[in-house]
Order: C-alpha cells, then structure tokens, then sequence
C-alpha cells in the first residue's frame, strides 16, 4: 500500500492496513520464509498475504519479510520488487549490490515477465486484453491509487484461464510496475479483484452464494472459501543478471485458491461467450 506522508493520511493509512489483516492468513511471527530458487547471487521467496515485503514508513515494529530475511539470511540480501502486503507470492532478492544493480536495470527496461493469478468478481467481457490506463494517488484516499489523466502509464495483460456466472480466473501480466496497478486497473475494468477492500467491496468468495439449498450450519457463521485478496503473484521469469540463462520461479497456488476453484468449478456455472481480445483505457 502507498504510504502517505501527511498525519491524518498516516492514521487512515494505519486504520486500512489493521482492517485488511482480519482478511489476510498471517503467518506465525519469526516462521522461517520458504525458499523457492537460490543459487550465488539470487535467492526468492514465498511470501504468504498479510506480511509487509518491506519495513512500514510509520510504524517499525511491524513485521515484514526483508526484516525476516536479513534477521534468517543475510542482512546484506536486497529486495528487487515488492509485493502488497495482502498478495502472496514470488518475491525476488539479489544477494549483494552488483547483483541488485543490474537488476535494477532490467526492472527499468521491463525485462522482468511477472504473472499473477486473480480471481475476480466479475467476467471480462473480452477472453484476452490489455487495460491501459494512467495511474496517480488518490487524494481523497490516502495510501490508495485511482485512474488519472495526469497520472504515470500503466499497462496490463490478461487472459481468462477459467470463468464462471459471476466469478473468473484470471492470468495477470503488469507490464508497468505502478502501486497497486492490477488491482485498480481491473476494478476500473469492472472485475475487481475478490477480497479488495479497496478498490471492491472485500467480500470473499461464500460456498451460500454458489451452492443451490446451502444449509447453514446452526449457531456458526459461514467462513469463506476465499476470504483475502485472491491475488497471487505465481511466476517470474528473467535472464539471469550473472549468467544469462533464463530463469523461471513459481510459487504454488496457495490453498484458499485451490479451494475456491473446486467449488467454483462444481457449482459456479457457466460464463457466457466472451469475444477475442480487446484493448480498454486511454494512453
């Protein structure tokens, strides 16, 4: 989440992070980061929803991934992309500054092939697409992003893997790095992201909602099939910045989504036919 830099903004900053970690499976403090690719200069990691990739600007003691890893690893390990603290997924570090400086470079050229797994609320009305529309700070919100004119380019890539009557999965490529990019980019497009309390309305995905004659359970509230934001960053690709050799890392789907799909594909239904592709936005 953008960080920002006015009190007031700080405590409605502060309040929207404490409200979405009810919504985030958090991991026990000081659990050891899985480790998904390792060799001399890179190492990745799978970092679950709930967990800050970097320290928080405001308040320290928050934990965060880079802290686990410097305080487990080796504090000279460098991050080179964040993920939002309520996205799971690929996280990619250099191990020293020659390592972290070249890839710096092919983060600024887009040499970074990066796919997202999302479900949305919604179906795209086109299979494939590209949601170009320029990114900025909300004003009126503080820490969120929204659709601007003034803003910077952002660009992303979808394709429809699976869809449903009211739900799809979705493949995600941001080909811009902007904040929050996917998730406003395709609220904008009408398929917010399920779970996002920020750009949708945060409900998860409910097993009452798919199934004909759900019989609740007396005395005991429905859990969620789904009940965080249902992005996952699952693969990266890049050529190694030492070697050149092409370098795939993949984080497992985490087990709320492998559930939601079971149900959705049992009970969600058909979507109707979508048309090819097709481009939204403004550049």
């Amino acid at each position: 989440m953008l960080e920002p830099r006015d009190a007031q903004g700080r405590k409605a900053y502060q309040a929207a992070c404490q409200a979405a970690s009810g919504r985030a499976n958090l991991l026990p403090v000081k659990t050891k980061p899985v480790v998904l690719y390792e060799d001399d200069y890179v190492i990745a990691f799978d970092k679950p929803a709930g967990l800050l990739s970097v320290p928080d600007r405001w308040d320290k003691s928050r934990e965060n991934l880079m802290r686990m890893v410097h305080e487990m690893f080796s504090p000279g390990y460098f991050n080179i992309h964040r993920l939002d603290r309520e996205t799971s997924g690929v996280m990619v570090c250099a191990k020293d500054k020659s390592t972290l400086d070249r890839f710096a470079v092919m983060v600024e050229k887009g040499l970074l092939d990066k796919v997202y797994g999302a479900l949305t609320r919604g179906v795209p009305r086109n299979a494939r697409g590209r949601l170009v529309w320029r990114l900025a700070p909300d004003p009126r919100r503080p820490g969120c992003m929204q659709v601007s004119s003034g803003g910077k380019p952002a660009i992303t890539e979808y394709e429809v893997a699976e869809s449903f009557r009211r739900y799809a999965f979705l493949q995600v490529r941001p080909l811009t790095g902007r904040t929050h990019q996917i998730r406003v980019h395709l609220a904008r497009s009408g398929c917010p992201v399920v779970g996002d309390a920020f750009y949708g309305d945060g409900r998860g995905i409910y097993l009452s909602e798919l199934k004909p004659n759900y019989r609740f359970k007396r005395n005991e509230e429905e859990r969620p099939l789904i009940g965080r934001l249902a992005l996952h960053a699952h693969r990266v690709t890049f050529e190694h910045p030492r070697s050149g050799q092409a370098v795939t890392i993949e984080s497992p789907w985490p087990h709320e989504f492998e559930v939601a799909l079971k149900y959705l594909r049992r009970f969600g239904g058909a979507a109707r036919a979508a048309s090819a592709s097709g481009e939204r936005g403004e550049t």
